[in-house]
């Protein structure tokens, strides 16, 4: 069972990790970074659907 919650917590890691370099890569600022950072998931799956 603690291999399910490492899986968990590695893919909430890389998400945000994720989130917050294509976030930089496009507007170059902090805020935008942090924000997408916190949203993740949402913020990565926006961004496939939307390119």
């Amino acid at each position: 069972m603690d291999n399910g919650k490492s899986v968990v917590k590695t893919g909430v890691g890389f998400g945000t990790v994720l989130a917050i370099t294509i976030s930089w890569s496009l507007h170059q600022s902090i805020l935008w970074a942090i924000i997408h950072g916190l949203l993740s998931w949402i913020y990565v799956i926006y961004y496939i659907l939307t390119r």
